[in-house]
């Protein structure tokens, strides 16, 4: 997990370099967070290729990237326009990149067969709307990862306002996360968890080989289910 440096969730603070955020997952403690992170995702969506993917809140668009690289027709979206033209800047396999605002998402009902966001949304006012908005562009599976307050990345980077990208951020638990779904229309909701250590030593290596994905003790917390039809 991050400290002061560029990290996991920071391209969630506007203050953070789109480019020395990028660069954070080429150190060898990047590349295994970045990497355990999209394994979850991509594991709750079991995306097809040529499907179309939305990542709500790209920021720099490093997963979006890796979602495209897997054959998707994806596109990204944040509200921030630096941060997108780092994005459309980078080399790999075509994508769209859409400013926006995560409440008021400007696509058609069901436009996307998925839609996934990566913490940023506990970064914004009104979770729920931006949540609603989610599932309402969605047409087949989503995958939504907050951070995570039953974690140790909390217990040392969140508590008492959070510390440095982490300042502002709202954390919350399984039960809290269920409850932004409450009447809308989605099916088969379930949480899973990664990045159980945030030193991305050995011992936090192991540990992600050895617990639960469904073990809501993870630094990301994902929800993830269906669009009812």
């Amino acid at each position: 997990m991050p400290g002061k440096t560029p990290g996991m969730h920071e391209k969630t603070a506007l203050t953070q370099d789109a480019a020395s955020y990028d660069a954070w997952y080429d150190s060898p403690r990047g590349r295994w967070i970045g990497t355990t992170e999209f394994a979850q995702l991509a594991t709750a969506l079991d995306a097809r290729a040529c499907e179309t993917l939305l990542d709500v809140g790209c920021g720099t668009g490093w997963f979006t990237r890796r979602f495209a690289r897997r054959g998707l027709a994806v596109t990204g979206l944040d509200i921030r326009g630096d941060w997108l033209s780092f994005a459309r800047a980078q080399p790999g396999p075509a994508a769209q990149w859409v400013a926006g605002d995560a409440r008021a998402l400007p696509f058609a009902d069901a436009g996307f067969d998925h839609v996934v966001s990566i913490a940023a949304l506990c970064f914004i006012s009104d979770e729920r709307q931006a949540v609603a908005e989610i599932v309402r562009v969605t047409r087949r599976r989503f995958a939504i990862g907050w951070l995570n307050r039953t974690s140790l990345l909390y217990r040392a980077k969140g508590r008492h306002g959070g510390q440095g990208a982490y300042r502002g951020a709202r954390w919350h638990d399984a039960g809290e996360v269920k409850a932004l779904f409450s009447g809308m229309a989605v099916r088969e909701l379930c949480i899973r968890s990664a990045v159980f250590l945030p030193s991305a030593g050995p011992m936090a290596r192991l540990a992600e080989r050895m617990l639960p994905r469904t073990l809501p003790l993870g630094a990301l917390i994902v929800a993830c289910g269906e669009k009812r039809r």
